[in-house]
């Protein structure tokens, strides 16, 4: 086989050029080093792993907790001519048999275990494989300070110290900085980088809608629905009993819609989710358990119908729209009451106190009225210089003021406070509180102490937040929620950078914004009848081969087939996402509608 990554993206995938990062981390990897890949949901994070593990002569070892997505990760390679299989809990000892016998034998390149499986094979025919990669994905599940903690991924360090010289690559999509350096040390990755993505997922709209009343709320997700006609959608709930009530309320509309929660039978989750999988069902109604082992590129839209537990679900969430790169839409709704439902599960769980700040964070971006997109870059470590152009706030923006001298104050307290304070004793300190807390600590002899007596609580509260989110403040929730100023914050502190803050505003105005209207991009000309027509074929041959529409083409390769119009089969291969393979199984079948298109 080739083994020249540029020509393997080319000739097996059917893409020009690698995104950015994906290059260095495919030549660390074949130097035999360690990576950590932070990389957001449809980012091209696999294709990190993929391509190293074709050019090695043995086998990559992928680590994955969700059947789903190893299934279809599996599919995808296989239609383009990989040799790729799986090794997990949904298998029969038969199939497990020939999984082993060809592993052994050298016939796969890409193998995919859940952590327990590999865990318990580790020390049996694993360690007699010829391994040459392992990649880690979902890597936050082994860390205590992620959203997603997953006990068996601690045990991962000791099969990493068995194969010292193999390089390990850990994926995932969301770390916030508590959890990145924690993910390193339990993984024992040695020497690793880290490269970090761009989190900016500029084809996504962004929408936050509070304090609507539910009859309101499933008329507005009825119109938007509505609107979106034929289009895969997701709508994540807090309760099984949302679900079912959402779904219910829009199959009477006659909507392509069915539920999925933890309190359906296996069987039934199954058959929900391989029905939206392959296009038979739009749209899935869904608490959050949905979707983590989804690989489906044509999800149009998400819509939240409750306030989300973190900033990493929520973006990890919206991810799963838009993953071919076409414009797609997120809408957000919530409430008080989601907020005190979740802190009061907080309290039942693991590490309370930081699940409750991170679900602060949340509702916090929730009230924002800066730059969404902005808040959420900020929140994984990468800044936007100017508004996204892209989202609710910066389509109806609030009046500003300059907030530097207001900014300075609060900065200059975190500061003065040796950055290990939270926001609640900063704001204290700020209004010249005569608390006990602040006596104790001794802040009441700070210069900072009482320069902000003039606002009240809930105003300085806000404006803290507004700061946070335009990246000034990092809060660190490995250390008790301590504010920490970043390199931008520290630019305002001296003078050297100004800022604009708003003034805050109540739900009542914010829901009296106008609505949102989506941009879309420039795709070319597209022949909608033809891009129907290519969408039925794709249908009919994914129903004879049992796979995924989106793995025969996605919706952003059939655009551009419509668009381009393609007819032989160097032009046909010059189509993004159409590699040899996939020309010789199905370029015939599709070249064929679109001569009957340009004869037309």
């Amino acid at each position: 086989m080739e083994r020249n990554p540029q020509t393997l993206l080319n000739n097996i995938f059917g893409y020009d050029k690698f995104r950015p990062l994906q290059q260095e981390i495919i030549d660390r990897t074949l130097a035999g080093n360690d990576s950590f890949v932070l990389m957001p949901t449809g980012g091209g994070k696999s294709m990190c792993f993929q391509i190293p593990a074709l050019c090695f002569d043995g086998i990559t070892i992928v680590v994955s907790p969700l059947i789903s997505l190893m299934k279809d990760q599996v599919q995808a390679l296989q239609s383009n001519g990989i040799k790729a299989d799986f090794f997990n809990s949904s298998i029969s000892p038969q199939e497990e048999n020939d999984v082993i016998a060809r592993a052994t034998k050298g016939e796969i390149k890409l193998l995919y275990l859940s952590p327990e499986k590999l865990i318990s094979v580790s020390n049996t025919w694993l360690k007699n494989l010829n391994i040459k990669l392992v990649a880690i994905d979902e890597a936050h599940c082994v860390s205590m300070w992620g959203h997603d903690f997953r006990p068996e991924y601690t045990q991962l360090k000791v099969f990493r110290n068995s194969f010292p010289e193999v390089p390990f690559m850990a994926l995932t999509a969301t770390a916030d900085k508590s959890a990145r350096a924690d993910i390193e040390e339990q993984l024992g990755l040695k020497n690793s980088k880290l490269f970090v993505s761009s989190f900016d997922r500029k084809n996504l709209s962004i929408e936050v809608r509070g304090q609507v009343p539910k009859k309101k709320k499933l008329q507005e997700i009825g119109r938007f629905v509505e609107r979106k006609k034929n289009e895969s959608g997701i709508i994540y709930c807090l309760s099984r009993k949302n679900t079912e009530e959402v779904a219910d309320y829009l199959k009477e509309d006659g909507h392509s819609v069915a539920f999925y929660h933890a309190g359906m039978n296996p069987e039934e989750r199954e058959r929900v989710q391989t029905e939206f999988i392959h296009d038979d069902t739009k749209i899935i109604v869904a608490t959050i358990a949905f979707g983590m082992g989804i690989d489906k590129s044509n999800v149009r839209w998400v819509i939240h119908y409750n306030l989300p537990k973190n900033l990493e679900g929520y973006y990890q969430e919206i991810g799963r729209a838009g993953r071919d790169g076409l414009p797609s839409e997120t809408r957000l709704y919530y409430n008080m009451r989601d907020f005190v439902l979740y802190s009061q599960f907080a309290d039942d769980g693991a590490n309370s106190t930081m699940q409750k700040d991170k679900l602060s964070r949340m509702l916090q971006f929730a009230e924002a009225k800066s730059c969404r997109r902005k808040i959420l870059l900020s929140y994984f470590g990468e800044h936007l210089t100017n508004g996204c152009g892209n989202c609710d706030v910066c389509d109806n923006p609030p009046k500003d003021f300059d907030g530097t001298l207001l900014a300075q104050k609060a900065l200059s307290g975190i500061v003065r406070m040796k950055e290990k304070e939270g926001i609640t004793m900063l704001i204290n300190v700020l209004r010249g509180s005569n608390n006990a807390e602040v006596n104790a600590a001794g802040y009441f002899q700070l210069k900072t102490y009482g320069v902000g007596k003039d606002i009240s609580f809930f105003d300085w509260r806000d404006y803290i937040i507004q700061l946070a989110n335009q990246g000034l403040i990092e809060i660190m929730y490995s250390e008790g929620s301590a504010l920490k100023v970043s390199p931008i914050g520290w630019k305002v502190l001296k003078g050297a950078q100004s800022i604009k803050l708003t003034l805050p505003i109540t739900a009542k105005e914010k829901n009296r914004r106008k609505p949102k209207v989506v941009k879309m991009t420039d795709e070319g000309e597209v022949n909608t009848d033809l891009f129907t027509e290519l969408k039925k074929l794709r249908y009919s041959i994914s129903r004879e081969e049992n796979v995924p529409a989106y793995i025969i083409f996605n919706d952003k390769s059939l655009k551009a087939m419509a668009s381009d119009l393609p007819v032989t089969e160097n032009q046909f291969l010059a189509i993004s996402g159409v590699g040899m393979n996939k020309m010789e199984r199905y370029g015939e079948e599709f070249m064929a509608v679109i001569r009957k298109f340009k004869t037309v």
